[in-house]
């Protein structure tokens, strides 16, 4: 048990000092205070965690130094010393929140017991908050867990319908893209914009692939493929998917990453789709005319990219639940709340750490840190044959 801290209030000397000496040979050191204004000014400067206070005193008297203790120090217990004909003051103490009352003159014993007490009441209530906390963090642990296996069940489903109209979309623009190479063909009016078209097309059911299967990936294990990842590049394709929206809100995004920067060994595309996730959600939080910062730097044997804005910032009882699935401040219809949860789960799927810092009217500053070498992999290249793209299809339309 750590050390009782004790104060004793009185302001006679000649009852004070003794009887803290024959507290201290009982293993209780007390600090001491004349008056009542003394013991507030030393509760101000130093915590305890039981008051021996004499009611009578000359000048601020002991119930009203009671119920300033009790206002502002409400985990410190009081124990009140009387008079022989003042008891009547003990029960006013009582109802002022005192823990006890003694009447002088007084057996150190039993003094020192109620100091034992009042400090076991104490523990107790310390004890009863540290298990509510518990049960609380245990609940949301439980919430949590629900909102998993519903988005299991619901990852799956999306999975399953997404892919199919997606496999029948790249199988339709395989065929234009056929068709436009054939010879009579060749020379239509605007033949280099419908093939742009196409790549856009191609590319944009590429994307909606990988995040579907990133879902999924909450329901089975998966290992990420592994290959060199450029930051700097990266976060180009990033701007630049994201860039007529940015536009279209006078919003200005400047990359801030040193070309020179050395590779990491990642997965690009599980880092390019949180990149997306971030910018998307920086953009809707600036809404117009602000700024989108992305950064990166060498932090030991890791990568720390910054994506940050000038958006309003978010509310600080909220930095704690943005990661939840399906929390989210926006309008109905305007989000889902998986955005984050997703990006978070990806990130820690890469071995490295997603976490926010923010202030209201200060923007939001996401950090994303990496490991350099994704399980410790150098000079892993990703496989990939011609019909990669179709096998990922096929894996999730069968």
């Amino acid at each position: 048990m750590k050390p009782i801290r004790l104060l004793l209030v009185d302001d006679e000397a000649e009852f004070r000092q003794p009887l803290a000496k024959r507290l201290a040979k009982r293993g209780l050191d007390a600090d001491q205070a004349a008056n009542g204004n003394e013991c507030l000014s030393i509760l101000e400067n130093k915590a305890m965690d039981v008051v021996v206070l004499d009611v009578k005193m000359p000048g601020l008297g002991g119930i009203e130094v009671l119920r300033r203790i009790t206002a502002k120090y409400p985990r410190t217990e009081v124990i009140l010393l009387t008079g022989q004909a003042t008891a009547s003051d003990g029960v006013e103490g009582i109802k002022s929140g005192a823990f006890d009352y003694l009447t002088k003159p007084i057996e150190v014993e039993h003094l020192f017991n109620k100091i034992l007490q009042a400090y076991e009441k104490i523990q107790r209530l310390d004890a009863e908050e540290i298990e509510a906390r518990y049960r609380k963090q245990m609940e949301q642990q439980m919430i949590v867990a629900e909102r998993l296996a519903s988005l299991g069940t619901l990852a799956a489903g999306v999975a399953h319908e997404i892919n199919n109209p997606l496999a029948i979309i790249r199988e339709s623009a395989g065929w234009m893209r056929q068709l436009l190479a054939k010879a009579d063909l060749k020379d239509i009016p605007r033949h280099a914009d419908f093939s742009k078209a196409l790549d856009k097309v191609e590319k944009s059911v590429e994307r909606a692939s990988r995040i579907t299967h990133q879902l999924l990936g909450f329901v089975g294990k998966s290992e990420p493929a592994v290959t060199e990842v450029n930051l700097m590049e990266l976060a180009e394709e990033a701007v630049q998917l994201i860039s007529r929206e940015a536009q279209n809100r006078d919003i200005k995004i400047l990359l801030q990453i040193d070309p020179s920067l050395d590779p990491i060994w990642s997965n690009p595309h599980q880092i390019r789709q949180v990149l997306l996730n971030l910018l998307t959600n920086a953009i809707h939080a600036v809404n117009s005319a602000g700024t989108i910062t992305i950064d990166a730097e060498d932090v030991g044997e890791s990568r720390l990219i910054t994506v940050s804005d000038t958006g309003p910032g978010i509310a600080r009882e909220n930095l704690a639940k943005i990661f939840e699935p399906f929390f989210t401040t926006k309008s109905p219809g305007q989000g889902t709340g998986l955005g984050l949860f997703v990006s978070r789960g990806i990130v820690e799927k890469l071995g490295g750490s997603l976490e926010v810092t923010s202030k209201i009217g200060q923007g939001a500053r996401f950090r994303i840190r990496l490991p350099k070498h994704l399980n410790g992999a150098v000079g892993i290249t990703e496989s990939r044959g011609e019909n990669w793209d179709e096998k990922i299809t096929s894996r999730f339309t069968k």
